[in-house]
C-alpha cells in the first residue's frame, strides 16, 4: 500500500530501503504553489536506530505490511521475553531491547499484542491502561489527602511512579502505559 508523505503521522509504520520504520515525530512545511516538505524523525523497529529524514512534494513510500497477534506474556529470563499465541499456542521469544520500557507494565499472564513484519516480532503493543498493585508507598501525612499532593509508589512490576497522597500500599491503580502516569484507583 502506497503512502504519500502527508500520511506520515506519528506512529505510522512504513518501509524505507527494505526496513520497517515507525514515525516518532512529524512536521510539515507548506511551500508556495502547493508543494510541501515533510520532516520526520523515524525509528527502525528492528534495530532501534533513529533517523531524521526529509521528504519532498509527491514522494511515495510503501506502508509496512505489519500483522498483529494477540498473545499472552509468559515470562522473562532477563535477556528475552516469552509470549504465546492464545489460539495456536505458538511461542515467541522477543529481545528485551524490543520490549524496552513496556516491561514495567506487563505481568506474567497479561494479554498484549505482538506486531510482526516479515514473520518476525518487531513491537509489543500494550493496552492503553493497565491495572497494577502498589507494593510499597509511604503512608500519607495526616491531613495531606489532596489529590494535588503526590508521592512515589513502587508497583508490582518494579517500576516507580508518582501517585496521589491518598493511595495506600495494596491499592490497585490504573496506569497509562504511554507515559507512566497514574490514572485512577481501581475498585477491587
Amino acid at each position: 500500500m502506497a503512502l504519500s508523505i502527508t500520511n506520515l503521522k506519528k506512529g505510522v509504520l512504513f518501509v524505507l530501503e527494505g526496513e520497517p520504520y515507525r514515525v516518532v515525530s512529524y512536521n510539515q512545511k507548506v511551500m508556495g504553489r502547493g508543494g510541501s516538505i515533510v520532516n520526520v524523525r523515524i525509528k527502525n523497529v528492528i534495530n532501534g536506530k533513529v533517523l531524521e529524514k526529509t521528504f519532498k512534494g509527491n514522494e511515495q513510500l510503501d506502508g509496512a505490511d505489519v500483522t498483529n497477534q494477540n498473545v499472552q506474556y509468559l515470562y522473562s529470563d532477563g535477556t528475552n521475553f516469552f509470549f504465546m499465541n492464545e489460539e495456536t499456542f505458538e511461542q515467541f521469544e522477543v529481545n528485551a531491547e524490543l520490549v524496552g520500557d513496556g516491561a514495567g507494565y506487563m505481568k506474567e499472564g497479561d494479554a498484549v499484542q505482538l506486531q510482526f513484519f516479515d514473520g518476525r516480532p518487531i513491537n509489543v503493543e500494550l493496552p492503553k491502561n493497565v491495572p497494577l498493585k502498589v507494593t510499597y508507598t509511604e503512608d500519607a501525612v495526616k491531613g495531606d489527602t489532596s489529590s494535588s499532593i503526590t508521592k512515589e509508589a513502587t508497583l508490582e512490576t518494579g517500576i516507580t511512579i508518582n501517585v496521589p497522597a491518598f493511595i495506600k500500599q495494596g491499592d490497585l491503580i490504573s496506569v497509562d502505559t504511554s507515559n507512566g502516569a497514574y490514572r485512577e484507583r481501581v475498585k477491587g
